[in-house]
């Protein structure tokens, strides 16, 4: 098939994805996007990710959302996922789960604040929520407006994708994204975990504030800035 590479790499992350605890039962999803051959690969709607195999993923056009490859419909979020696709080009790979702790932030349509260097060391920023949807919204293309809420949030907050890469979505959970699904799935993570750390800290401190800007800084740009030092540099290892 020709988009097997696609569909191999999606199928393990979304396996991977449930290995992670981030997921149970049928929840959640994972894609990528082959943005030159214009489409992308999806979790199969409701199977589970004990029994996903590669031929299983299905791999839809980027502009018609037409089915191209696999056996049955692709994830229920598939408008979601192409409505962010569209809109962001550097979006490469997205994730999205019902994970406890984002979750729960979502439910109580709070977002995420930057309590310490944890958080800032992948978000430049508190992690945005989404405003509640309107009936019609609901009511009509709902996982395409659930994407355009998003896209209007982080346009609203004047977010970047890429240095704030997950939203929640109010009453839902979180999207999370990343240059590739794998990436995306890091992000994820790391976002159940702040999370879950913001929760306790406000349990012990229900009035901690924010981390300081210059706090955020140093530990967001080490990492992602254009003078970033943290982690090994590649190329040629220098003899002595």
């Amino acid at each position: 098939m020709r988009y097997s590479y696609l569909r191999e790499s999606v199928c393990r992350v979304n396996i991977e994805l449930s290995k992670s605890g981030l997921t149970i039962l049928t929840w959640g999803n994972a894609s990528e996007v082959d943005r030159k051959a214009g489409v992308m690969a999806i979790k199969p709607s409701g199977v589970p990710f004990d029994k996903l195999d590669p031929d299983q993923i299905t791999i839809v056009s980027l502009q018609t959302a037409e089915v191209i490859e696999g056996r049955g419909a692709p994830s229920s979020d598939t408008p979601t996922h192409i409505a962010l696709y569209q809109r962001f080009e550097s979006i490469g790979g997205i994730i999205h789960t019902h994970s406890t702790h984002a979750t729960a932030f979502a439910q109580a349509r709070r977002e995420i604040p930057c309590l310490g260097t944890t958080h800032a060391d992948y978000f430049s920023g508190p992690v945005p929520v989404t405003r509640t949807m309107t009936e019609a919204e609901i009511q009509e293309a709902y996982e395409l407006n659930t994407g355009k809420v998003i896209i209007e949030t982080i346009e609203r907050e004047a977010v970047n994708p890429e240095a704030i890469p997950a939203i929640l979505v109010a009453n839902h959970g979180p999207f999370v994204w990343g240059p590739n699904a794998e990436k995306a799935l890091e992000n994820a993570i790391v976002l159940e975990t702040v999370a879950e750390m913001a929760d306790r800290t406000f349990g012990l401190n229900p009035t901690t504030p924010a981390i300081s800007q210059v706090l955020l800084n140093k530990h967001f740009l080490r990492k992602h800035g254009p003078d970033a030092y943290y982690g090994q540099k590649s190329g040629p290892t220098k003899r002595p």
